[in-house]
């Protein structure tokens, strides 16, 4: 009996604790600044198109006409069982 009742208080002491911290937490939320200003300007300009691995000369050179094979759906391996491995 003794234990259902500690157990009981525990419980009330744990859901006033939690009440007091979102109590607090609501308070501070309430008193701060809602959003801060930005502290640099946004670059009007267009930003510059630099692609460092062109530049660097490792791009691939892609088709420019999809191969014979681009349109084909991959294969799957052959089963285990098919090709007479040894289980």
């Amino acid at each position: 009996m003794q234990i259902g009742l500690s157990g009981i208080a525990a419980m009330v002491l744990l859901v006033a604790l939690a009440d007091t911290i979102l109590a607090r937490a609501d308070q501070s939320e309430a008193s701060a600044v809602p959003e801060a200003a930005a502290t640099v300007e946004p670059a009007t300009g267009e930003a510059p198109k630099n692609d460092p691995l062109a530049e660097a000369g490792v791009v691939p050179d892609l088709p420019t006409s999809p191969g014979p094979g681009a349109g084909a759906t991959p294969t799957s391996p052959p089963d285990a069982r098919e090709s007479g491995a040894a289980q």
